[in-house]
């Protein structure tokens, strides 16, 4: 089949364009042409700006025939809009990346399924929410099939290992000398990640399915961990003792530090489980890759091209660990005393 990938070069998209030249489709790529490409030789590159709206309606129409277009970096409601346009009466299938970030936290019920009412608290998932509803409307308008799929934490070769504070990569090199970790909340709080290539396969398989046309499916991790399972697990990949985790309640990262934790406060602080069985089902979706092993393979990329930062020179996390530390001492001084 002929497949269309908007971006193609990203995290995700760089397993789902191998995976489609892999199964021997026709696969073309519209991006910037900033990024490297990781792929193998085989993909037709045209390159272009999608925020040019104008611009990019008028490339597509002049690029030939698709059978699926498959967007990944759709990110605001005026890109949806901008597609409906571009494609509306020209392919089959519309398949769009969204986000388990439109569903917001808490949820209503776990494992999060598809029907939980989306009520997210980020302007990411908020964007993400309104492209589904102008999708799922061009998909009852008649313009084209939509596919809708939600990752949650994908990881893997070409990205990094994402923690309390972030992806910064000196949370691994923390790890490697031993150094202690500062973990949101209490560390019981439940997440799953999953590599990229599952996740991928999960695109793979939506592409030309008539079972996934106008439906929505979570792609996300089976192995639930809680957060301090999580970095323990990372400290095992990478043959080291588990470090110190100092756990500083949410509310108050959120008080000293909410830059450095905006994605703790935004997302990580409710549990993250979600129910694949749908896509299971439909799509063959199938959670290969456990935990460790995805940990490794990514480490190791990194360690190839040399981008995991030295964390001595970044004291931020160790002199609040000091600050947390002292505040028991603070609080005993304060209290009267045989309260």
């Amino acid at each position: 089949m002929k497949i269309l990938i908007i971006g193609g070069t990203g995290l995700i998209s760089t397993s789902i364009t191998k995976q489609l030249l892999g199964r021997g489709d026709e696969v073309t790529l519209f991006n910037r042409g900033k990024s490297v490409p990781r792929i193998p030789a085989g993909a037709t590159i045209i390159n272009g700006d999608r925020k040019n709206y104008a611009e990019f309606e008028e490339t597509i129409k002049n690029s030939g025939h698709y059978d699926v277009v498959i967007d990944m970096v759709a990110f605001v409601p005026d890109d949806a809009d901008s597609v409906v346009r571009a494609f509306s009466g020209r392919i089959q299938q519309f398949i769009v990346c969204s986000t388990v970030c439109a569903y917001g936290g808490p949820a209503t019920h776990y494992p999060i399924r598809e029907d939980e009412p989306l009520a997210p608290v980020s302007g990411y998932g908020l964007n993400k929410g309104r492209i589904e509803q102008i999708l799922k409307q061009a998909h009852d308008n008649g313009d084209f099939n939509v596919t809708i799929l939600r990752p949650s934490q994908t990881y893997g070769e070409g990205g990094t290992i994402v923690h309390s504070m972030g992806g910064s990569t000196t949370y691994i090199d923390r790890i490697r000398k031993g150094k202690p970790i500062v973990v949101h909340g209490d560390g019981s709080c439940l997440w799953a990640a999953c590599h990229i290539d599952d996740v991928a396969a999960g695109f793979v398989g939506a592409t030309l399915n008539s079972q996934a046309y106008g439906k929505t499916y979570n792609l996300t991790g089976e192995e639930w961990m809680t957060w301090n399972m999580y970095h323990q697990g990372v400290a095992k990949a990478l043959g080291v003792p588990t470090p110190e985790l100092v756990h500083i309640p949410t509310d108050l990262l959120a008080q000293v530090a909410a830059k450095r934790f905006g994605i703790s406060i935004e997302i990580f602080q409710w549990p993250s489980i979600f129910d694949n069985s749908s896509a299971i089902a439909d799509l063959g979706f199938r959670y290969t890759i456990n935990w460790e092993e995805g940990v490794r393979r990514t480490v190791a990329w990194l360690d190839e091209n040399q981008k995991i930062d030295n964390s001595d020179g970044d004291t931020f996390e160790d002199e609040l660990i000091a600050a947390w530390k002292g505040v028991p001492s603070s609080i005993s001084a304060a209290l009267p005393q045989g309260v």
